[in-house]
């Protein structure tokens, strides 16, 4: 993955609200954040499949940042 689409997902996760993320299980919540950065940013597959498995690896980190 390239360092842009990193600093854009998680510029997308800090600016989130919290509730939304938290409110959402597992694969929603990676389908919404992969939409998210994908209405930003034209991705082809091999950049969405990355991101997913980047997401997916990350959840609970994600998880944490959205309750602090």
């Amino acid at each position: 993955m390239n360092p842009h689409l990193l600093r854009q997902l998680w510029a997308l996760i800090e600016s989130s609200q919290s509730h939304r993320i938290l409110s959402l299980d597992d694969s929603s919540l990676v389908h919404w954040l992969t939409d998210q950065v994908s209405g930003e940013r034209s991705l082809d597959s091999i950049e969405t499949d990355s991101l997913n498995c980047y997401i997916r690896s990350r959840i609970p980190l994600i998880r944490d940042i959205a309750q602090s």
